[in-house]
Order: C-alpha cells, then sequence, then structure tokens
C-alpha cells in the first residue's frame, strides 16, 4: 500500500506522541547496539574478544560506558566562552533526531486502534529538509572548537565544518537524479516510486557517489580527518567532557543512522522487501514486517560504516578534499547530465520509435561506465623517481648523512657525504653549514 502525502497532517495529537517518543528511543537504543556492534565486529575482524563481560555477549557495556561518562567530572576551560561551549554540543545532537522526522519506517498500519502511516511526517520536500537539518549541526561542531579557547579544538572545527560542507555538495547533486527518477522529493512518494525496481540498481553512480559521500559526512574512518589525533588531539571535541562530550558521540551515532537510513529510503526500496519476496509471499508488505525489512537495510550500511573503520587506514587531508571536489562533484555532474538527457528521450517517445534498448538498460549501462571511471580515480599514480646524487668521498674527509634536501629519494637510504675541515658540524651535500 503506497503512502501518500494526503495521509499526513490528520493524526490524534497523542499518536503523533507517540510516534515523536517512539523515535527517540529508538535512535538512543540504536545508539547503543552500534556502539556494541561496531566494537565486536572490530574486535573480530582484529582477532580480539570484544565486549563480552557486561550483560548477555557485553550487550550492557554501552550502557556502562554512558554512566561512566555521566559521573566524570565536567571541566569548562578557563579560556572557553562558556554559553557557546554548552550549547554547541546542544545544537549537534538536536538535528540528529530531528531529520528522522521524515523518514519512512513502514507502510500505513494500525496503531493502538488509529489507521496511520510508520512515519512522523512527511512534505513534499522532505530530502530537502534533511539536508538543511542536517547542516545546521555543522554549526555546532564549528562553535564548539572555536568557545574552547584551543588551537587543536579551532583547527578540529574548521577542518570538520569544510570536510562536511565539501561533501554535502557532492551529496546532494547525488541526490538530484533520484529527484528527476522518482518525480518527487517526498520520502513516501520516493519509495512507492521504487515498487518495481530500486533506484540503487538504475542510479548506480548516485548510489555509489552518496555512499561515499555519507562516510565523508559523518567524519567517519578513513574520513575522520577532523579527530586525527595525531595532528590535532581530538579534534572539536578536544576540551569537551562527562556528559557534553557523550552529546558529541551520540550525535556522530545518530548521523551514521540517519544517513543510513535515508541511503535505505532513496536507494534501496526504503521499507520494501529485499530481493522481491513479496511477489512469492503477498503478506511481506504487511503489518510491521516493513519495519524489519527497513532496519535490516540500515544495519547492512552501518556494517559498511564498521568494516571500513578496520580495514582501511585514514587519508591524508589534501586527496581526501581533492577526491571530493575534483572526483565526486564532477562525475555527478555529468551522470545528472545523462539521466535528463535520458528522461527527456523517454517523454519525447525516442524509445518507442525504434531507439535500440530498454531505457533501464541504457542507464544502467551508463551508470556502470561511471562508476568504473570513478573507481579508476582511486588507483594512486606512480610518482616519478628522482636520482639520488651520490658525492664521491674526498681525502681526509670522514662521513656527514646530508640534509634531506639534498636530492635523496624520500624514504630511501641517503648517501654520505664527506667534509676535510674535521669541524663537528653537520653539512649537506654541497658543504653549506647548516649549524
Amino acid at each position: 500500500m503506497n503512502t501518500a502525502l494526503d495521509a499526513f497532517g490528520s493524526d490524534p495529537w497523542w499518536i503523533v506522541g507517540i510516534k515523536t517518543l517512539l523515535v527517540f528511543v529508538i535512535l538512543v537504543l540504536l545508539t547503543l547496539f552500534n556502539i556494541w556492534w561496531e566494537r565486536r565486529v572490530v574486535a573480530r575482524m582484529q582477532h580480539r574478544i570484544g565486549p563480552n563481560v557486561h550483560g548477555p555477549a557485553g550487550l550492557l557495556q554501552s550502557l556502562a560506558d554512558g554512566v561512566k561518562l555521566a559521573f566524570k567530572e565536567d571541566l569548562i576551560p578557563k579560556a572557553a566562552d562558556k554559553v557557546v561551549f554548552v550549547l554547541a554540543p546542544v545544537i549537534v545532537v538536536v538535528p540528529a533526531f530531528v531529520t528522522f522526522s521524515v523518514i519512512p519506517f513502514g507502510p500505513e498500519t494500525t496503531l493502538f486502534g488509529e489507521r496511520t502511516p510508520l512515519q512522523l511526517t512527511d512534505m513534499p520536500v522532505a530530502v530537502l529538509f534533511v539536508m538543511a537539518i542536517a547542516s545546521i549541526g555543522i554549526y555546532g561542531i564549528v562553535l564548539g572548537g572555536w568557545s574552547s579557547g584551543s588551537t587543536y579544538s579551532l583547527l578540529g572545527g574548521l577542518r570538520s565544518s569544510a570536510q562536511m560542507i565539501s561533501y554535502e555538495v557532492a551529496m546532494g547533486l547525488a541526490l538530484v537524479a533520484v529527484f528527476m527518477y522518482a518525480g518527487s522529493m517526498s520520502t513516501s512518494e520516493i519509495v512507492a516510486a521504487q515498487d518495481d525496481l530500486w533506484f540503487g540498481l538504475i542510479l548506480l553512480p548516485s548510489f555509489i557517489i552518496y555512499t561515499i559521500a555519507m562516510v565523508g559526512e559523518t567524519n567517519r574512518a578513513p574520513f575522520d580527518l577532523p579527530e586525527a589525533e595525531g595532528e590535532l588531539v581530538g579534534g572539536f571535541h578536544t576540551e569537551y567532557s562527562s556528559l557534553k562530550f557523550a552529546l558529541f558521540f551520540l550525535a556522530e551515532y545518530i548521523n551514521m543512522a540517519t544517513v543510513s537510513a535515508l541511503a535505505t529510503t532513496l536507494f534501496l526500496g526504503g521499507w520494501h522487501p529485499p530481493f522481491w519476496i513479496d511477489e512469492v509471499w503477498a503478506g511481506a508488505n504487511e503489518g510491521y514486517w516493513p519495519v524489519l525489512w527497513f532496519f535490516g537495510k540500515v544495519f547492512f550500511f552501518i556494517f559498511i560504516f564498521i568494516w571500513l573503520r578496520g580495514s582501511l587506514p585514514r587519508l591524508r587531508y589534501d586527496q581526501f578534499m581533492a577526491f571530493g571536489w575534483k572526483r565526486l562533484i564532477p562525475i555527478s555532474l555529468v551522470w545528472i547530465i545523462a539521466v535528463a538527457t535520458m528522461r527527456v528521450a523517454r517523454n519525447e517517445g525516442v524509445f518507442e520509435d525504434g531507439f535500440s534498448g530498454n531505457p533501464q538498460f541504457w542507464m544502467i549501462l551508463i551508470g556502470v561506465v561511471l562508476v568504473v571511471l570513478l573507481l579508476t580515480f582511486l588507483i594512486p599514480e606512480k610518482q616519478p623517481e628522482v636520482p639520488a646524487v651520490v658525492h664521491a668521498p674526498r681525502t681526509g674527509g670522514f662521513p656527514v648523512p646530508p640534509m634531506p634536501s639534498g636530492g635523496a629519494v624520500r624514504g630511501a637510504a641517503a648517501p654520505l657525504a664527506f667534509r676535510t675541515d674535521h669541524a663537528n658540524v653537520p653539512t649537506t651535500d654541497a658543504g653549506v653549514n647548516n649549524g
């Protein structure tokens, strides 16, 4: 049963309250579960045990960590702007909860005797609403880094904002093709448009680009550059402790669930059953079964987050930004032009007039070509080798290691230079005194 926009706005106030409470409880419990699941999966990948003491299979470990954070001392740096310092975590965590209000968990069903869709609300521009509310969280990160009075926190906040803004551009462009193909920006109508074929297959480049961009958007490994401990200690939340730090941590994991739920809604058919099970099982789309299909797909994306964290090293910041601006965005623009051309060709009857093939076949073919082109950019370029400059030893000299600017290949063993004046001062290959 497809959910139309006119199904929203007529629920009793107590049903709206119950839905709001359910969304809040689900996100909090999902955060506790995801922390435990991430630690268990990474432990298995690294041949460790992981949490196994608190509760069955260690399921209460996340709750124990939350209690520990709550009872830690709450410190505010002397140089901090106290008002902004306290408000920043709230500005980050509130949009993380609000964005889930337009995510459809299932079709219309009966809830406490009332017929209502399993979705808090919907609107004609629901996806743009998600993007706009999610962007507000950037302000909390920047303000948290700035108000801490720490150079490390400030640099972490600026780096995080630049990263999130850059990859939001690629994410937004990846969604344009979905809007054109579905003919709507409403989440429930986009799910209904995927009743026959998921957009993740038809719009494969958009799916791949969105998947990459959502990892960069949430500051997760291998794109966790704002929290590069070797450079910025802990990033924008270096000076935070106790519940304020817990709010930042909570927002990160809720954002993981949000982008995963949005990917499920836009590309994997939302609450529709996978592998087209509904064709052989009539009840697959009835009752609360769609909720299970939906969360199964969400957990698939969260597993991808965990898998990447346990597999890939952190990128250099210049590589990461260049990949977003020079690779993802241009390919997204080319893909949007291709999708628009195919849609116009179909509306003008080009395929009906004898143009060979099916429009969906051509969409998939063009998409595969662009994905292969995108993957070729991930192959590292071979750097040209610079021949090392080796100076012949001179009579009476003793070996002195050259400076890195002496012409040797970076990472290779540097040749030895020799001095003849027996001074205890290191020199370069050219014999210039560096003392």
